[in-house]
């Protein structure tokens, strides 16, 4: 039975006011377009939903069952009605972001301190895990986007905007004085104790691929398992430390030093991913023009 629905929300609202004429008012339309719309309702169905009185018009016994379940999803709608408008209007909702507390810290911070400042009842929640992992989250619609660092290959479902261009490089605080402003090659760096990430982090990929182009194989003293940990390491004189020149602190500036590596190594981007299938809610289009305005 394939009964429009617009039928179902004349019968609601007659039986709600048990007046045809004040139905009509709330729906504005005419009275006899009420009543005909209730007279094909009942010629579908093929019963009687009301009886016509005096006073306006009583449910029938029939009409009475209908109407408690029609009057049920008549609310269901309105309330999804009403609850698409509020996460329209940036009122209810919640974004879920996937990126490393390293991204998180030195690089979401302040647009998520914009974007908070602007919708206070949006709740925000970060995962943090190996990029791979993040990116099967999405895919399985488990986070709304990405933050990472470039190039990573993904599948041609997601969508990844280029942002930022960050430079890598390898520091050390002031034990390895021997080592400041002198030139040296990456092969050179396999006789120092070496802070990096694991080979399988993006971080660990990217530095594992140049090392091939220029056919040496570093091996770390320390696998560290994020960027923070090579860092606190590095500032502490435990080794060599491979850094991303734009998250060192202002206050370590003077503490650590960047090594004149002989070989280029090449600058990558951080990128921001999202789903094609499962689409954006408002709340997170929102994030995204503000991390993206000024790129």
């Amino acid at each position: 039975m394939n009964i429009n629905f617009e039928l179902y929300r004349i019968f609601y609202t007659v039986a709600k006011h048990k007046n045809i004429t004040k139905a009509a008012e709330e729906l504005y339309i005419s009275q006899p377009a009420v009543s005909k719309a209730i007279k094909n309702l009942e010629n579908n169905l093929g019963g009687k939903l009301f009886n016509r009185t005096k006073k306006g018009v009583v449910l029938t016994e029939e009409g009475k069952e209908f109407y408690n379940y029609i009057s049920t999803a008549i609310e269901y709608i309105n309330n999804a009605e009403h609850k698409f408008n509020d996460l329209m209007n940036l009122e209810v909702g919640t974004i879920r972001i996937g990126a490393s507390s390293t991204i998180t810290r030195y690089f979401l911070a302040p647009y998520l301190d914009e974007f908070h400042k602007k919708y206070t009842k949006i709740k925000v929640e970060i995962y943090t895990d190996m990029t791979f992992k993040l990116f099967d989250k999405l895919k399985n619609g488990l986070v709304d986007l990405v933050v990472l660092n470039l190039p990573f290959d993904s599948s041609s479902n997601i969508k990844i905007i280029e942002l930022i261009e960050v430079q890598d490089g390898f520091y050390v605080n002031d034990n390895f004085k021997d080592l400041i402003n002198k030139n040296i090659s990456l092969k050179e760096l396999e006789n120092y104790p070496l802070l990096l990430q694991s080979k399988n982090s993006n971080t660990g990929t990217f530095l594992n691929n140049v090392c091939k182009d220029n056919n040496v194989n570093l091996k770390p003293n320390m696998t560290l398992a994020g960027y923070s940990l090579v860092y606190e390491f590095t500032r502490i004189g435990f080794g060599i430390g491979y850094l991303t020149d734009r998250f060192i602190l202002n206050e370590d500036r003077n503490k650590l030093h960047k090594l004149n590596i002989i070989e280029k190594i090449p600058k990558r981007h951080l990128g921001l991913a999202y789903s094609k299938v499962n689409l954006p809610t408002f709340a997170t289009k929102e994030l995204i023009k503000i991390i993206t305005k000024n790129l």
